[in-house]
Order: C-alpha cells, then structure tokens, then sequence
C-alpha cells in the first residue's frame, strides 16, 4: 500500500443521472486489478451498486467507497474512489462526498452534454472547491458530439475546459482518442475487454482539427506560464510533455482550467488514460491547504496539516448500518493517525468513543487495517453517539471542523406500523435511517399524533420504506405524499407578555416586551437580539427566552415550521427569586404563540426547477401541461431531433408527474428536477392548504 502522501488521491465520480458514474467505476476496478470481472449495471452486478434497490431499479442510491492501485511511470499510486448517486433525491450523498474529497470526475453524456444534474454537482464542487478534470463518455452512443458538450461546459458551468484530447469518430465509429500533448492517436483492442491500446496514425481527415486544438492547448498554457510562452514564439517543438503536463496539473490545482478527455466506458474505450488523469493532474493530500477549524477551549482557529505527526483529526461524513457489523462511520483523516482499539474525542457530542475496528471499504466488503494515516478514507466500527459532520479528535488537541450542511426535506407522508408489535420497532428502524441520512427526518404530527417522515423527494422516501420492509421487517401504512410546507412573518409585530405562576415555594416569573420583524424569504433560523438597558434581566435568562423562540418556530401559525424568525427584546423584568432561565424559555414560547394571534403568516410552498427533454413533436403536449401545473416557463433550448424544457414548478403539482409525461409522450421523454427555492403561495392557494390540502394523507 503506498504510504507516500504524495500518491495517494482522494476522488469523486460525479454527474448527472445515466452519464455513466458507475459503469466508468467499473471499468476503473477492472482495469485496476481489484474486480476480475466487469459489472454492468443494466444486468444488476455492478460491484459499487450493492444495494438490493440499486440493482433492481440501474441507479445509484448511496455513495460507496473503494480504494484500487494503479501504477504509473513505475510508481504506485493509491486512489480513494467515491461513487456518488446522480438522482437529485440522493444530492446528500454528493453533498457530504464532496465536502471530504480533494478531486473529482465530472462525467458528462456525449448526447445529453451539461444536464440539470451535472449543473448541481458543478455547484457543489465549486462550493468546497474541488479540482476536477472532465470525462465526456458514450462517445458510442447515437447523437454523441464531443465538441458540443465541450462548449456547453464553458458556457452553461462558466468553467474553462482545456482540451487535451480528441475523438477518433463518433456514434458507432468511435474507435478512440488523439493526444493532443503526445500528438499520438489511440485505439483499444476490443478482444481483451480494451485492456490493451496500441498506438495508431492519427486519421488524415482530423490533421487540421488536431492541428487547431493543439495550438489552443499552447496558447492556453502559454498564459499560465512565461516559459511556455517563450518557447511557444521561438520554437514550439522545443516544448516538452513534462512541461506541459506539470502546469496543467499547477492550473488544476488552482482550478484555473478542467482538462478534458473522451471514450466510452461501456466499449471499454478511453478508461485508463482517465485515471492516468486522475495521477497526474488531481490532488494528493499534500497539495490541499492545511484544514481549519476552532479549538473549542479558546475558540481560536488553529490549522491541521495532511502529516503524520501532527495530531489526530477526522471528519465523520458518512453514517451507515450494516447487518452484520452495525453501525459503520466513514471518515476522511486530514492530520496523524489513528490505530485500532484506540479511543478518540468526539468535539461535537464532547464524549469519548472507541474505534474497535479500522477498515478500508471495497463497496460494501471489508478489508481490516491495523491503523490509518492522514489523506486517507476509511470506516470505522465501534462508535455509538456519532452523527454526520462529527469532528473527531485526539482528546489532549480538540479542534471543531467545518460541519456538512444540509438542504431542507421537501416532502412527507404519513406511515404506520401494520401492526402493534411493530411500533417498537419502526421507531428505532427510523432512528437508524435519520443516522444515515441527514435529509430524512422524522417528528410526530402534534395535531393528528400521526408519525410522519419529510425526504428529498418521492423516490428518496419510496427507497426508505423498501428498505424499512427488506432491512429492518417492517411493514407499513403510508399515506399519499404531501408538501413540506412553511411559514413566514409578513408584517412586524410588537407584543408584550408576562409569565407569572406561583404555587407555594419556588414560583416562575418571566416579562417580556418583544417585537418580530418580516425577514426575506431566503434568511435562515432565528436572528435574535436583546435591547434591554442596564441589568433588570440577567444575560442568562435572555439565552432562555433565545432558546425559547428558537423552539417556537418549529410551530407557526398554521401548525408549519418558519424557516427564519427575527425577534428583538426590547424591556423586561426579572424576580430576585422567581425568575430563572427556563421562566424565560416557558414565557418566549407563549408569547410567541400570542403574538402570533394578532396578524396573518404567509404559507411557503417549494418551487422545483424542473428540466424536461423530449422530442420535437410532443413539444405542445408537454407545455400544455406545464401551464396547467402553475409553472413558470424559463427557456426552452433546441437540439438536434428533441427539446429541452427548463421551468419551476411548485411541488404540490409534480406528484405522479412521471406517469403524466410518459403518458403524454408516448414513453419519450424523461425529466429531472431539484429543489429551488420556497416561495409564498397565492390566497386561493393558501385557502385550499388550509381547508382540504393538509388533510389529505
């Protein structure tokens, strides 16, 4: 195992749903020594799609991990791989993946090019600015234009793809790849499942393509370096492939240009010079700056390096259950080292837990390590209170890391167990789901007393009751899907409340005057501040009343949580005796509830933005039935033979949708849709959620 940071990379396979993540994963293990045959995922026997569900339904659901070497220029190079799920309703996957990689492939379809998906993942790789390289796949496929997608990747992502290879035909006389640096054509030998390349004339009728990519490539490079630049005006044979390589992999690093390749990974064409790729131009440990985060007993920031020396810090960003073994929590080791049976800190929860075991994941198989060092990914077996974005630390050196923060669920039913017996049982299945998945909640409805549970979508909530049945036995009753609504203040609001119990001995007393202001509709949680002159309230009541109203929100007018609040305190008074803190928490939450009384809340729908492709004909079909959704057209782009609708369409109108567009389409098109934002619904609209819409489950 190569122990060198300098060889060991930590990357994400990531796109939009069918550009090919776990067929390419495949290829990867096969090429690599670690499978000796190929999965496929039409026939269900992808290696990285180990779930039941996976297989059945040819998506990935949760991300899985595996480690495979590859040796390069005589030396061994370690990489981590993530396959991470392309379905928006399993975007917490890419989320937490992402947070904890050092690089990425972004894998785009030769057909589809840049999909809504692939816009998603895009945006979360800049959020935790992550190096990437680019995979245009299934140059195979009919309608695959390597040259189009290359443009919608500048233009649609406003990134900077360099070229550093071209495709010898497409559709089905796609055959393989020139080399722009090596100025070198390539083709694979299909008998041995492309193991094999060998080196061909590079085609006559793409000499003058070659000829314009590759003096794009010099200029581009003669920009990010003066010594390129020279030599590119005196003599551009002078310029070596080391150098060329070494300021590609320096403007990746810096995420100044995403290197571009092609194949297909399904004919088993291109796959190698890909995770060659992924050696040369992505990040080794050492190449990502020093982790921060604040040392919980001065909250001071303090830095910890990718080195073995330092002390021990990891990130917990991945919780999840195996029948076998329990509980397993993925880390992502930034500093020191960790050896099995040793205990370690948990900063967040401040308690101490124990690693029984270390292992280092090959999908859902385990292989035990003795110890694990920085820059590595491993899972660890043994730890009982850990949660997603945990940080875990030597107890002498806490530091807390940045946590992993998650989109809001959109929808929810109501379930049941089928029988008494079962309730138990249900309940703690349900806890060990909500471990493994931050974006699955679970709460109890107060006025129905239902259970009910919110997800990312239909299919996310759909997968969880499978796996309640398959996993855990458990049968249930569900209602019908309904909108994760919300609520918002419109208008301020001033109230004053007073909190007086006295019942022998130790009473509670608690005034408050307050006013709640409208915030915009994308503020998030409680913006709270205290106005009280001199010292008629002590500090720590007040973190009461704080306390209090963050709690309140969870209920608004309607019975909907608000999703931000902004409440000053601007007078109170406080008994020598008979005040104390949860006095204060007890009178923040009926004056609230009061306050509340007295004006009108808005309802907050969530607005999806939704992409359809569907072929020329059932154009009309189509946005007829959006107008009919309350959708708001954004554009429609033309391609050659289909279209590409792109609209937001509140969620209350998307349920059963996919039966609708099959219908309507003969079968043709196919759609995607993610969260967008939550926007105030029209009267008529908030009349009907009020009077019939909630009660429909």
């Amino acid at each position: 195992m190569a122990e060198d940071l300098h060889q060991i990379r930590n990357i994400g396979i990531m796109a939009h749903i069918d550009a090919g993540k776990t067929t390419t994963t495949e290829r990867i293990l096969y090429y690599t020594g670690k499978s000796y045959k190929i999965g496929e995922v039409d026939e269900g026997t992808a290696t990285m799609d180990w779930m039941v569900q996976e297989q059945e339904r040819g998506i990935t659901i949760t991300s899985a991990a595996t480690t495979v070497m590859w040796k390069y220029n005589s030396q061994d190079y370690k990489i981590n791989i993530i396959d991470t799920p392309g379905h928006v309703d399993f975007t917490v996957e890419v989320e937490r993946s992402l947070r904890i990689l050092d690089g990425a492939v972004a894998i785009f379809c030769a057909v589809g090019g840049v999909e809504a998906q692939s816009e998603t993942v895009w945006r979360q790789a800049n959020k935790y600015n992550v190096a990437r390289i680019c995979y245009v796949n299934k140059m195979d496929r009919s309608g695959a234009n390597f040259y189009a997608v290359v443009n919608q990747i500048r233009e649609k992502l406003k990134a900077h793809p360099l070229v550093l290879q071209l495709p010898i035909g497409s559709e089905d006389n796609f055959t393989g790849i020139v080399d722009l640096l090596e100025m070198k054509a390539y083709e694979w030998n299909e008998e041995d499942l492309g193991n094999s390349y060998h080196e061909v004339p590079i085609p006559a009728d793409m000499q003058e393509d070659v000829e314009n990519y590759r003096t794009q490539l010099l200029e581009t490079l003669s920009e990010l370096n003066e010594s390129i630049m020279e030599k590119y005006f005196e003599d551009p044979d002078s310029i070596t492939l080391e150098e060329m390589e070494t300021t590609i992999r320096e403007a990746t690093l810096s995420r100044k240009i995403e290197p571009v390749f092609c194949g297909s990974s399904f004919k088993n064409k291109g796959v190698q010079r890909v995770i060659d790729a992924i050696v040369k131009y992505l990040p080794s440990p050492l190449d990502m700056p020093a982790i921060e985060g604040i040392n919980p007993k001065n909250e001071e920031k303090e830095a910890r390096k990718a080195d073995v020396n330092e002390p021990f810090a990891a990130l917990a960003f991945k919780i999840a259950t195996d029948p076998y073994i329990g509980k397993l929590t993925f880390i992502k080791v930034y500093s020191g080292e960790l050896k099995a049976g040793e205990s370690l800190y948990n900063v967040t929860s401040g308690k101490k837990e124990r690693a029984a075991k270390i292992l280092q994941m090959h999908s859902n198989k385990q292989q035990p390590l003795e110890s694990v060092t920085a820059g590595n990914i491993v899972a660890l077996v043994g730890m009982k209170d850990i949660h997603t974005g945990d940080s875990l630390t030597d107890e002498r050196h806490p530091v807390i890391l940045e946590n992993i923060v998650f989109p809001e669920p959109v929808i929810q039913i109501a379930i049941e167990p089928k029988t008494k017996d079962d309730e138990e049982k249900l309940m703690l299945a349900l806890t060990k789901l909500a471990d493994e998945d931050p974006t699955f909640q679970v709460k109890e409805d107060s006025e129905s007393g239902q259970t009910l549970i919110s997800g990312m979508g239909e299919l996310h909530l759909e997968i969880l009751l499978d796996r309640l049945k398959r996993e855990f036995n458990v049968d249930c009753n569900h209602g019908k899907p309904r909108v994760a609504y919300k609520e918002a203040i419109t208008v301020p609001v001033v109230h004053h409340e007073a909190y007086k119990r006295q019942n022998g001995g130790k009473g509670s007393f608690a005034v408050m005057d307050f006013r709640i202001d409208p915030l915009p509709l994308d503020a998030k949680g409680l913006h709270f501040s205290n106005e009280i002159k001199g010292d008629a309230v002590p500090k720590n009541y007040i973190l009461g009343a704080e306390k209090g109203f963050k709690m309140a929100m969870s209920n608004g007018k309607y019975g909907f949580p608000l999703e931000s609040l902004s409440v000053t305190v601007t007078d109170g008074e406080s008994h020598p005796t008979d005040s104390d803190a949860l006095a204060f928490e007890v009178c923040a939450k009926i004056g609230f509830r009061e306050a509340l009384k007295n004006i009108d809340t808005a309802i907050l729908e969530p607005i999806m933005k939704v992409e359809i492709t569907t072929p020329d004909e059932y154009i009309g079909n189509v946005t007829g039935d959006l107008n009919r959704r309350r959708s708001v057209l954004e554009r429609i782009d033309a391609k050659v033979g289909f279209q590409i609708i792109t609209a937001q369409v509140p969620l209350a109108e998307m349920f059963g949708y996919v039966t609708t567009l099959r219908s309507i389409t003969s079968g043709r098109a196919t759609f995607s849709m993610e969260f967008l934002k939550y926007a105030e619904v029209t009267p008529e609209i908030k009349d009907y959620i009020m009077n019939v819409g909630r009660f429909i489950l």
